[in-house]
């Protein structure tokens, strides 16, 4: 009998521990919702302003680019001229699903945060006194991080990639022309401005991966130039133009983000007495 009423205590405690967890999932969900409703009904703002800001000439990150290449001698090297297209819908329903969808992601992106402390209270009963203060810290650095990774795919990676693949020609003929489609659209900004603010808590990948000691930081030192290549390979392909100050405006941000990880790395390592 004795066995089975701890079998039952632990059974009772799982299932409080389901149940806390559902709450705070339930809240989640709630605060992302709330945010997407509000977002639905400034559409207005939403995607004449948000959404469709890279499709206009005088949106802040061609200005503020065109005006770097003046102050730094490069002319008007880095100076993007935009050709606005007319975003085509291939079903009626379309404008009004891009419409919730857009409303949802921006809710999901303003209440990470919010998510990402419903996450810490959920495992603050589990951690040790000693523990709580670096859990504290994990969620604001990762809020941060992300945030800033989506300022990036914003304002810098969407709109030079997009500049890039619209006017790309495979012929100067002009027989094929380019008649993009609001989904393409819409799937580019938002999959590129998302994988965007995941690449930006790689700082905070590497860190559990040293706690973990599947990572070092002689590891990442080791590939450094290698993983150096590999960056200055990705923004000749995002980057619209082939010079070299355009190039390291997406380049210098992202070996940045490597450096800070090696750093996260050896921290963790002396920290802990790793090896």
């Amino acid at each position: 009998m004795a066995e089975n009423t701890d079998d039952n205590s632990l059974q009772m405690s799982f299932m409080q521990h389901l149940e806390a967890l559902r709450w705070h999932l339930v809240r989640s969900a709630l605060a992302i919702a709330i945010i997407g409703i509000a977002l639905f009904f400034f559409n207005n703002f939403l995607f004449d302003t948000v959404i469709f800001g890279p499709l206009k000439q005088d949106f802040i990150s061609y200005r503020a680019l065109c005006a770097l290449g003046y102050k730094i001698g490069a002319g008007d090297v880095m100076c993007l001229t935009v050709n606005t297209p007319h975003l085509q819908t291939l079903s009626a329903s379309e404008q009004f699903f891009t419409h919730m969808w857009i409303a949802l992601l921006g809710g999901i992106i303003l209440a990470f945060p919010y998510v990402l402390y419903e996450l810490w209270k959920f495992i603050k009963p589990a951690l040790k006194d000693t523990e709580s203060s670096p859990a504290k810290l994990f969620v604001f650095v990762s809020s941060i991080l992300f945030l800033i990774g989506i300022f990036f795919g914003y304002f810098l990676l969407f709109p030079m990639s997009y500049n890039f693949l619209i006017n790309y020609q495979l012929s100067d003929s002009g027989i094929v022309q380019t008649n993009n489609t609001l989904d393409d659209y819409i799937s580019l900004i938002s999959t590129m401005t998302l994988v965007s603010g995941i690449v930006f808590e790689l700082p905070v990948l590497v860190y559990f991966l040293t706690r973990l000691t599947l990572l070092t930081p002689e590891f990442m030192r080791k590939y450094r130039k290698y993983a150096v290549v590999v960056i200055l390979i990705a923004a000749a392909i995002i980057t619209p133009s082939p010079d070299v100050t355009s190039q390291m405006v997406v380049a210098v941000p992202m070996y940045l983000l490597y450096e800070i990880s090696i750093f996260v790395s050896a921290y963790v390592v002396k920290k802990h007495h790793l090896k």
